[in-house]
């Protein structure tokens, strides 16, 4: 573990438009470097990087983040990696964390089982070229299978011999303990015998790598045809295998997913082997296991695009339905190619040729959301309740996309397929969204209840506003973009006390932002805009400061891009036009008119917009409901009253929570 000290001396000495000029050739512009984003192609430099923030971010595809979060996106390295890269740079020694004596326990089983899942794999290699049975059993099934040897042992295949123990004796003589070897599933023993045997005999061996190419696991597959035999067997849970967070076949995809930015998903191990020899090396397969969020977002380190591959019988089909949502609510781009029926990947190249699956792939991606929704369409034919349940479904997969373009053109396609107008489909879509919004906010805040120890009260106009519209109101997004840019920013301003004596007190941008909102209860619109106030308070009620360094660090990628693109400006005046004598005026030049009237603005228009919606309320309430809206109606109307006789005054922040 890297010491909280030595990430510290790494992140000072890190120059981000150092590190970025390794990659990307930048030019200066004013007091940022601009380039050609080095994350989508672009002929016209949108690529912006902040020495002085110590950020970047591209206005044409979003992407932003710090010296880590570049190298961890471009690299694809791990938070890790991207430390110990900067360190190097930067000829800085880095200082390992002591380890406790249960966390320097727990490091070597964990080398432990690592060292004997190597060895297993260069064992059972070895047996496949090298033993008679090998060659006879496991070698020849690979050749049939249409396998070339520089494809078996590019993926480390191997043949595990059909004798009880014959692996487990070679790794105890080899010095590797019993205990590891049950632990990493190798070797199974029988409770009441004690006795030992292979898990994987018989079985050709299809090693499982870490991304950096690391022995994990295995996944042996059975030749024999005994009916009572499953076809694979994986290893089980170990500390360094989990199924549901593992890739087959990514250490060998993942530079040529990036190359191309896309991702071919397949169902089986050999499918996986044998669209790599057909040069389709940008495929990977789950782990004997259906897929995971966890694996999706493996994925999407590489690419946001995945094409998912399955057989066109029904199973295939079903199982293609079950993955669909789990994609886009991940934010993935995904298309379908559905092989004819009894084929598969594997089948199909061996039949066909290398030359024909790449043309079948090109020619046959589907959109995703098209298929499924012709796919039902198909099993509700005439059947009404049936159909409208298809409606209900189509919109749920199309509210998870999160691209609001690429969502209308699926509500317009879909509509026609469904002979339901644009704007049925559209509400239903929209109502889904609205859901699943409210959904993720309760979640939010009973996980942040849950952290603070209390549960939050939130005010009627809260509930109402929760779902916001796609983009943020620009002055909800002005007040947050001098929340993150001027927060720490202190005021001097002068004051009459009620003696008539005046004095001058000095207050930060945060306390007055904050203070002025808390003081009516009033909440932004948008929830990024919501979320980033809400921690901005926190953080000024905890630590008195407000600490941007935690939203371009944060692992939510909207959230941060958020957060980043209202700290950095896309355009900047360059030195030369102040040469001229050429001054355009800058937001802190006049800080505190633009906070007042920022302020201002933002609350008369929530108030008039609460006012408009207890005036809409009146139409349906009940006599106290009535009287209720009444009242409030009334007050908010006192309020922008009293706002505007108030406009010119000084404002204050508001103490009650600080």
């Amino acid at each position: 573990m890297i010491d909280q000290e030595t990430i510290q001396r790494i992140m000072d000495a890190a120059r981000i438009e150092e590190v970025i000029g390794d990659f990307v050739s930048l030019k200066k512009r004013g007091a940022n470097h601009i380039g050609c984003c080095p994350f989508h192609n672009e002929k016209t430099p949108s690529f912006y990087v902040s020495p002085s923030k110590g950020i970047y971010k591209c206005f044409g595809c979003g992407e932003a983040g710090d010296v880590v979060n570049f190298l961890k996106k471009h690299e694809h390295y791990t938070y890790v990696e991207a430390l110990q890269w900067l360190a190097r740079k930067y000829n800085i020694e880095i200082q390992e964390k002591e380890l406790t004596a249960e966390e320097k326990e727990r490091q070597t089983e964990r080398d432990g089982l690592f060292h004997v899942s190597e060895f297993a794999q260069k064992y059972f290699a070895d047996l496949l070229y090298n033993d008679e049975m090998g060659r006879a059993v496991g070698l020849s099934y690979f050749h049939q299978r249409g396998l070339s040897d520089e494809i078996i042992k590019r993926f480390g295949l191997g043949y595990c011999l059909d004798e009880w123990s014959n692996f487990t004796d070679h790794a105890l003589k080899n010095g590797y303990s019993e205990a590891m070897l049950e632990k990493t599933g190798l070797t199974i023993v029988k409770e009441d015998s004690g006795k030992k045997y292979d898990r994987f005999r018989g079985r050709v061996m299809f090693p499982i790598y870490s991304i950096s190419g690391r022995v994990l696991g295995f996944s042996g597959r059975v030749l024999s045809s005994e009916k009572q035999a499953a076809k694979y067997v994986n290893s089980p849970d170990s500390d360094i295998y989990n199924k549901s967070r593992i890739l087959y076949g990514l250490f060998q995809a993942r530079s040529a997913i990036a190359k191309a930015n896309k991702c071919y998903l397949v169902e089986g191990n050999i499918d996986v082997v044998s669209m790599h020899q057909s040069g389709v090396e940008n495929t990977v397969a789950s782990c004997g296991t259906s897929l995971t969020v966890e694996q999706i977002r493996l994925i999407k380190r590489y690419t946001p695009n995945v094409t998912v591959l399955y057989d066109g019988d029904s199973a295939g089909i079903k199982a293609a339905l079950r993955a669909v949502d789990l994609l886009f609510a991940e934010g993935m781009h995904v298309r379908l190619v559905l092989f004819p029926d009894g084929e598969d990947p594997d089948s199909y190249a061996q039949k066909y040729g290398s030359t024909a699956l790449q043309d079948y792939l090109a020619q046959h991606e589907d959109n995703f959301i098209m298929f499924k929704t012709r796919v039902l369409l198909d099993d509700a034919k005439n059947d009404p309740i049936r159909r409208a349940a298809l409606v209900s479904d189509t919109a749920h997969s199309i509210a998870l996309v999160a691209d609001m373009l690429e969502r209308a053109e699926y509500i317009r396609q879909c509509s026609h397929l469904l002979h339901v107008s644009e704007e049925v489909l559209a509400d239903a879509v929209a109502k889904v969204a609205r859901q699943e919004r409210q959904k993720a906010y309760e979640k939010e805040q009973k996980q942040e209840s849950g952290e603070n120890g209390e549960q939050r009260v939130e005010s009627e106009e809260r509930k109402v506003e929760s779902v916001p519209s796609a983009a943020p109101p620009e002055v909800e997004r002005h007040l947050v973009k001098l929340l993150l840019n001027y927060g720490n920013n202190k005021l001097l301003q002068e004051f009459t006390d009620a003696d008539g004596r005046r004095h001058t007190e000095e207050y930060s941008v945060a306390e007055i932002i904050i203070g002025e909102l808390k003081q009516d209860n009033l909440a932004m619109m948008h929830p990024l805009c919501q979320r980033i106030f809400e921690q901005c308070a926190l953080m000024q009620e905890m630590m008195h400061t407000v600490d941007v360094s935690r939203f371009m660090k944060s692992d939510d990628e909207q959230l941060r891009v958020f957060a980043i693109s209202l700290m950095m400006d896309s355009y900047s005046l360059s030195d030369s036009w102040r040469a001229k004598g050429i001054f355009v005026p800058k937001i802190e030049d006049n800080l505190l008119q633009d906070l007042r009237e920022s302020i201002y603005t933002f609350k008369s228009g929530r108030i008039a917009q609460m006012v408009a919606d207890r005036r809409e309320q009146l139409r349906t309430a009940d006599e106290d409901g009535q009287r209720r809206l009444l009242s409030e109606i009334k007050q908010y109307t006192d309020l922008a009253r009293q706002m505007q006789q108030a406009r010119n005054i000084v404002i204050a922040p508001y103490h009650s929570d600080f």
